[in-house]
């Protein structure tokens, strides 16, 4: 199916046009005719017409291996060994498809440049900051004074003019490497940028400030910006015009409101359907305290990174702690694991003792789900050893076998996939495991550490369910940690809001979320993308 662009200039964020063909269109900065590319004879994308406009924002949405990311690279003509592409991408009346790597050289920087998902991947550990800014314009002849005078200049544009050239990417947050990384990709100023998923690891806030930032270079400095995520939420709130990908296809694309408003394709409406995920409704959880927190306090040196806080984790409820990177969060629950001593106050795992002093048969009542179960599995291992490998807390039971192929069954996949490896499934499947993995010991607390924030919002949804679904059968509690306030609503009874090491907030979640009473819960909802509610098409 061919995608159809206006080809009206310049509009208001969100306004709506007819459409037409963007391979006749000669005011597109850069547009994809009818592009298909296989890769080794495996079809990846069909047909893709996609038109980019200079001062615009077009948002590329699709679950993962939809082509997105496929699409982009063959824009900077990153394409793997053994692609083959007919059709056209045409820039200036030149047909890019057809360009030598020689060519590209010529191209990527100053017509066309990437701004990636992970900026710790992106950036080398052992250069600075400035030199790696730098580096992009000496490879095009400035000299190095000129080259770190212009690396200042963009890091300034970017939001990091208080940070010297001279720093390492280890010595930065999260948001400001990834700003870092904006002021790479326009170092020589190209006139279109690709970002992959760009804020997907980012808290509320930094992420929108990096959106804001984004926008900002498209309105300031003409640029035209193909924004690749999963969120509609972000498009919702960024985006001139949406293209919806499925399958290698563009199913659907129309200025950003009229897509939300009177989307066609129903791969669009289950989207977005699964984008707005409902709140939970109030519930009576018994006053059974599994894990409390009692004036806990950890230190690092003079700095108090959690400063005498308090709560307490009742059987079968679910617990959501929201907050900045930075705020404490991660170093509270690696003290509630046992993985970190605290200099005051106590942890009580079901009134006993706990951090610490746990005993192995205590830490088994703990179990946690990582945000990347990728990166939490060794890929060597069969699935049978991954679920198997909180055994050496409990020793093996004699049902051994039989219990990891219940657990997995329990958890929506089957004995079958014991003997298979983590590269033999999808991301939403490896979460599936790593669950399993945490369930196998029958533990009373699970600590879900950002654990569905890398999944495409449709597998979101399925694991959001399963987890609601053990809960109801296992009577599980939950400490559920993330950024994301729109899946804390979803499955949380009760949230905590921290900041700077203590607690600002606490209740339940639709009065927190409804009537917040700090100012800082305030600004974290504010910066929550969402779709507006007015832009929602009623759906049976």
């Amino acid at each position: 199916m061919t995608a159809l662009l206006e080809n009206e200039g310049p509009r208001p964020h969100g306004g709506g046009s007819e459409l037409s063909d963007p391979a006749t269109d000669r005011d597109a900065l850069l547009a994809f005719d009818r592009l298909s590319l296989a890769i080794h004879g495996t079809t990846i994308l069909h047909d893709v017409s996609l038109a980019l406009f200079a001062g615009r924002v077009t948002g590329l949405v699709g679950e993962s291996g939809s082509g997105k990311s496929m699409t982009a690279l063959a824009a900077i003509g990153l394409l793997p060994d053994g692609a083959a592409t007919s059709g056209a991408i045409r820039m200036d009346g030149r047909d890019l498809v057809a360009l030598r790597e020689r060519d590209w050289l010529g191209i990527r920087g100053n017509d066309v440049a990437m701004i990636f998902q992970e900026p710790m991947t992106a950036l080398n550990p052992v250069h600075t900051i400035g030199a790696q800014v730098a580096e992009t314009l000496r490879l095009r002849g400035a000299s190095r004074a000129e080259a770190m005078r212009i690396a200042r200049d963009r890091l300034d544009r970017v939001g990091l003019s208080r940070i010297p050239l001279d720093r390492y990417p280890h010595e930065l947050s999260g948001g400001q490497r990834q700003r870092v990384c904006i002021a790479l990709a326009i170092a020589r100023r190209p006139r279109l940028l690709i970002a992959d998923e760009p804020t997907t690891a980012l808290d509320v806030t930094t992420q929108a400030e990096i959106l804001a930032l984004l926008r900002g270079l498209v309105d300031d400095e003409g640029m035209a910006l193909l924004l690749i995520t999963h969120d509609l939420g972000v498009v919702a709130g960024i985006a001139d015009r949406v293209a919806v990908m499925n399958n290698g296809r563009i199913v659907e694309a129309d200025t950003t409101e009229a897509l939300f408003r009177h989307h066609r394709d129903p791969y669009t409406r289950d989207l977005l359907a699964a984008s707005r995920v409902p709140a939970r409704a109030r519930r009576k959880v018994p006053p059974d305290p599994v894990l409390a927190a009692r004036d806990v306090v950890r230190t690092y040196g003079a700095h108090r990174a959690v400063d005498g806080v308090s709560f307490t984790l009742h059987r079968g409820e679910s617990l959501g702690l929201v907050g900045e990177s930075g705020c404490g969060k991660s170093t509270l629950t690696r003290a509630l694991l046992g993985l970190e001593p605290v200099q005051g106050g106590a942890i009580e795992l079901m009134g006993r003792p706990g951090g610490t002093a746990m005993t192995r048969g205590e830490r088994a009542k703990v179990s946690v789900v990582f945000q990347d179960p990728y990166g939490s599995f060794d890929p060597r291992w069969t699935v049978r050893r991954i679920v198997a490998e909180p055994f050496h807390l409990t020793g093996r039971p004699r049902d051994a076998d039989a219990r990891l192929a219940a657990t997995l069954e329990r958890v929506g996949l089957g004995a079958g996939d014991l003997d298979k490896y983590p590269h033999e499934f999808s991301g939403g499947q490896r979460q599936r495991i790593a669950i399993a993995r945490a369930l196998v010991t029958e533990p009373e607390v699970l600590v879900l550490d950002e654990a569905v924030s890398a999944l495409d919002v449709r597998v979101r949804a399925q694991v959001l369910a399963l987890l609601d679904d053990l809960q109801t059968r296992l009577g599980l509690a939950y400490l559920f940690i993330g950024h994301d306030l729109s899946v804390v609503r979803a499955i949380a009874d009760r949230v905590i809001v921290m900041q700077a090491g203590r607690f600002v907030e606490e209740g339940p979640v639709a009065d927190v979320f409804t009537a917040p009473e700090s100012d800082y819960t305030r600004t974290l909802i504010a910066a929550a993308p969402a779709i507006p509610d007015a832009w929602v098409k009623e759906t049976s």
